[in-house]
């Protein structure tokens, strides 16, 4: 007898994120899988520590299912519902294909609307401007229609209790967007019916490279296919929906590098939806360049670079899950001699918000005593979180400071004002480590990210461990080093 599979909320959220992973967990060959990669452990331990953190804060009598699995949640779950319990923690329901777990079910009127508690915020960008996460969204939705299904649901308003202590509300139907607008109801049915087709193998998925892919246990896998098929995602920016697009009159980079590609301009469009005239004859400039196996990186527009006696190469390390920057780290060089620089860090000796101001206080005023200088950091990050510790620690400097250190007269975001804008490189992404790394630089730990140093750090606060924190001060200096090798790399640049 072959067993039913279930659509459950973790594959729809996959979907939306990546549909060829729920493809390789359903089918792909097991021995092919990557280890878990620790900061994702991390990730799984932290949410649910902070689960259990925030159902014990409930004020209210709830009806506690968590301890239960399968079946015997299920039925419990239907019981605690029919009798009117008014928040029923870690139940489980199910109907026809559909299957959830949601962390809450609350009775709001004589029926229920579904809840998730998510150790992250429960909408992402900025206030005026928030939007509902489409992963998240899909979640719920799932909840949402079993509900319905079952005649139990109170109202598509299903929502999250989020890291800052915020319920969201989740309207499924209030138009997302402005230039096309969706809801999350639309995005949830279309993604119900791709699950479907990965399940009874109707779709074939393939892989994409992009960002999230390194902390994938399919990462390996995924990138081997993609190396072997010479994948159009192998180049900068051009992600899967773009791949998808192209993919009618190219089937490789090889095959966009040797096309004429003004056959497919037509005016100010293409015949590829959702791609212009220009985005085109980059990527065939990029596909060019990297089938080119002497190709070099070279400038597209004029890069006009400011000069100072005192240069500062600028990185943070963030700690999301606790809301914490807890280092700010610069490589200071001046009058141009690499071999006399040094690295200056400010961290943070606990998780108190007193050593964070603590920390961002000396950063701060080590800035300023360097005045004038040029600071130079890699993509807008540095600038976004430090606008947010001058909102949290008002008296460390003001609003208009902040604007003033972040001028572009003499503050440089490397990434988005010059990579992005004037060049282009004969690599599969812009990402700081592959730039740094194509010119020579190579980091001293052997797993370097950003997402490895916030897994570092959180056994740093478990244990106090030296060689611990000095891992941490070691890959910050390398990427503030890295920024350095980037700027001087950059100078170098022929024009093309």
């Amino acid at each position: 007898m072959v067993s039913k599979s279930f659509i459950t909320a973790a594959m729809l959220y996959d979907i939306v994120r990546c549909p060829h992973r729920p493809s390789m967990d359903l089918f792909g060959n097991p021995t092919d899988r990557d280890e878990i990669n620790p900061f994702v452990q991390l990730l799984w331990e932290k949410g649910t520590s902070f689960e259990k953190e925030v159902i014990s804060g409930v004020g209210e009598t709830f009806v506690d299912l968590s301890r239960f699995a399968g079946d015997e949640k299920e039925q419990k779950t239907m019981e605690a519902m029919e009798n009117g319990a008014p928040l029923i923690y870690g139940g489980r329901i199910s109907a026809d294909d559909l299957l959830g777990d949601p962390d809450l079910l609350r009775l709001e009127g004589s029926a229920y609307v579904a809840g998730d508690i998510k150790s992250g915020s429960g909408d992402e960008g900025f206030e005026d401007n928030a939007k509902l996460k489409k992963h998240y969204g899909v979640q719920l939705a799932l909840y949402t229609d079993i509900l319905e299904r079952k005649g139990l649901s109170s109202s598509r308003q299903p929502f999250v209790w989020d890291i800052h202590g915020e319920e969201v509300t989740y309207g499924l139907e209030e138009p997302q967007g402005k230039r096309a607008p969706w809801t999350v109801w639309e995005l949830y049915k279309n993604t119900l019916l791709e699950a479907r087709a990965i399940i009874a193998k109707e779709a074939r998925t393939k892989p994409a490279y992009g960002g999230g892919c390194k902390l994938c246990h399919w990462y390996t896998a995924c990138l081997r296919t993609l190396d072997r098929s010479n994948d159009l995602t192998l180049l900068p920016e051009l992600g899967r929906t773009k791949r998808d697009a192209l993919s009618p009159a190219f089937s490789k980079i090889i095959d966009l590098a040797s096309s004429n590609i003004e056959e497919f301009v037509k005016g100010r469009k293409t015949d590829f939806p959702g791609i212009g005239p220009d985005t085109l004859r980059k990527f065939h400039n990029r596909a060019k360049l990297v089938s080119d196996t002497s190709g070099k990186p070279y400038q597209t527009n004029p890069i006009v670079l400011p000069s100072s006696e005192i240069e500062l190469f600028f990185d943070i390390e963030v700690d999301p899950m606790r809301d914490l920057c807890y280092l700010h780290g610069f490589v200071e060089r001046r009058n141009g001699d690499t071999a006399q620089e040094r690295y200056i860090a400010f961290f943070t000796d606990d998780t108190s918000a007193a050593e964070e101001e603590r920390a961002f206080r000396e950063a701060w005023n080590f800035i300023k005593e360097r005045q004038p200088c040029i600071v130079y950091y890699y993509s807008k990050y540095e600038r976004t979180i430090w606008r947010q510790l001058q909102n949290k620690y008002p008296s460390v400097c003001s609003v208009e400071e902040i604007e003033e250190l972040f001028d572009p007269a003499s503050s440089i975001d490397l990434y988005f004002d010059v990579v992005k804008k004037a060049t282009e490189w004969p690599t599969r992404d812009h990402s700081i480590k592959t730039l740094a790394k194509y010119l020579g630089f190579n980091w001293r730990d052997t797993n370097p990210s950003g997402a490895a140093s916030i897994e570092w750090f959180d056994r740093w606060i478990e244990s106090s461990d030296p060689e611990i924190k000095q891992r941490i001060l070691d890959y910050n200096e390398d990427d503030c080093i890295a920024t350095r090798v980037l700027l001087d790399g950059i100078r170098q640049l022929g024009e093309f």
